[in-house]
C-alpha cells in the first residue's frame, strides 16, 4: 500500500511575521528550498511580513516548512499556513516581487 503523503501534491501559502525582512529571509529560503523537491516563491509584503507559496509532495512541503521554522526560530513571531491549490507551474523556488 502506498503512503498518500508520498504521492499527494499540495500547495501551502504561508505568511510569516516577526524579524523577517532585511535579514536575508528570502534568499535563505530560496537556498534552503534547493535541498527539497519543491517549487514556489517567496516575497516581502508592504506590512513587514513575508509571504511564501510552496508546492510539492505533502511530506516534502511539510519538511521544508519545518526547516524554515527551525532555522529562523524566534525571528518568526507568527506563522499562518493556508491550504492552496497546486498549479503545477512552479518547477523551482524563487524570490518574486
Amino acid at each position: 500500500m502506498t503512503d498518500p503523503l508520498a504521492t499527494a501534491v499540495v500547495a501551502r501559502r504561508v505568511h510569516y511575521a516577526g524579524r523577517v525582512q532585511g535579514v536575508g529571509f528570502r534568499a535563505t529560503t530560496v537556498l534552503m528550498a534547493s535541498n527539497f523537491p519543491v517549487g514556489g516563491w517567496v516575497r516581502n509584503l508592504p506590512d513587514g511580513r513575508v509571504e511564501l507559496h510552496v508546492e510539492g509532495l505533502e511530506a516534502e512541503v511539510m519538511r521544508f516548512l519545518r526547516a524554515i521554522r527551525d532555522f529562523w526560530g524566534d525571528s518568526i513571531s507568527e506563522e499562518q499556513i493556508a491550504v492552496g491549490e497546486p498549479s503545477g507551474q512552479h518547477t523551482r523556488f524563487q524570490v518574486v516581487h
